[in-house]
């Protein structure tokens, strides 16, 4: 009897050990993956929330796998602590699977095709330049706004964005030139908003250049961004009184999509907090 009760304890001892070296080798994979990317993307200077986060975390998790004796040794001695590390750790699970209904919400949400013709105007959203060029995803952007243009050759096309403190030129003039040299074609009207830092003020400072050229706020007016930006920029749209305002997506990068989307994730709740849709 004593023997067979050693020989479950023994097996159950070893499945126990197999289930902790899984853990610690799938949370070491999964933090390192993290730590890489944003590694990566930090020395391309591509240092925002959605880059830093992760690459902290993951940090954190590749730390937790490799000194995971010595935390799990100093828990077992520190009950209140392992409860709280234990609330922790089911937060992060609740949060990621939220980070996940996001995306999968983001991926399925997207608009392509402005359902209609008599387009007055077409504002494009910044998303940054980098050393005197447009970021990839703001390229993006270009590429699509320039391409729906073309078959709307009087529409007036707004370039919105500002000064960014490392640049020498307002995202807006590095937009135009950009358009300029990638699509000599195009014959719209260019004009410049080259005062915003933020998707509301690109809305709100591009007011005054539709009125100035005699357009209404309930005119149609297509407004171009990424394919993760659209939701929360038709809700600030609609907050700005943009009665016709019509969402034309760009796709975004892979190398830089996810961390983009996790931007946005944390940028879609402050904007609530914030008020600003």
């Amino acid at each position: 009897m004593l023997s067979s009760l050693l020989n479950i304890e023994s097996l159950i001892s070893r499945d126990t050990m197999k289930t902790n070296i899984f853990s610690r080798f799938a949370l070491f994979i999964f933090g390192f993956i993290l730590f890489a990317d944003g590694l990566y993307l930090i020395v391309k200077n591509k240092s925002h929330f959605g880059v830093i986060f992760p690459f902290i975390l993951g940090l954190v998790l590749c730390t937790y796998a490799l000194l995971w004796h010595q935390i799990q040794t100093f828990l077992n001695q520190h009950f209140v602590v392992k409860r709280w590390i234990k609330f922790a750790w089911f937060g992060f699970w609740i949060w990621l699977l939220s980070v996940l209904i996001f995306f999968i919400y983001i991926d399925h949400s997207t608009q392509n095709i402005p359902k209609t013709n008599d387009v007055k105007a077409i504002i494009v959203l910044g998303s940054g330049v980098e050393n005197g060029q447009p970021s990839a995803i703001l390229a993006e952007r270009l590429n699509t706004a320039a391409h729906f243009a073309k078959d709307h050759p009087a529409a007036l096309i707004i370039l919105s964005g500002g000064l960014d403190h490392r640049e020498q030129q307002t995202e807006a003039e590095v937009m135009r030139r950009y358009l300029k040299q990638q699509f000599p074609a195009l014959r719209n009207t260019l004009a410049l908003e080259d005062q915003s830092t933020s998707t509301e003020l690109n809305l709100k400072n591009s007011k005054p250049i539709l009125e100035q050229h005699q357009i209404l706020l309930n005119d149609p007016i297509v407004i171009v961004t990424s394919d993760f930006h659209t939701i929360r920029s038709k809700a600030i749209a609609h907050k700005q009184q943009y009665q016709q305002a019509y969402m034309l997506s760009s796709p975004t990068p892979v190398m830089t999509r996810y961390n983009a989307w996790l931007r946005e994730y944390f940028a879609f709740i402050s904007g609530w907090i914030l008020r600003e849709y």
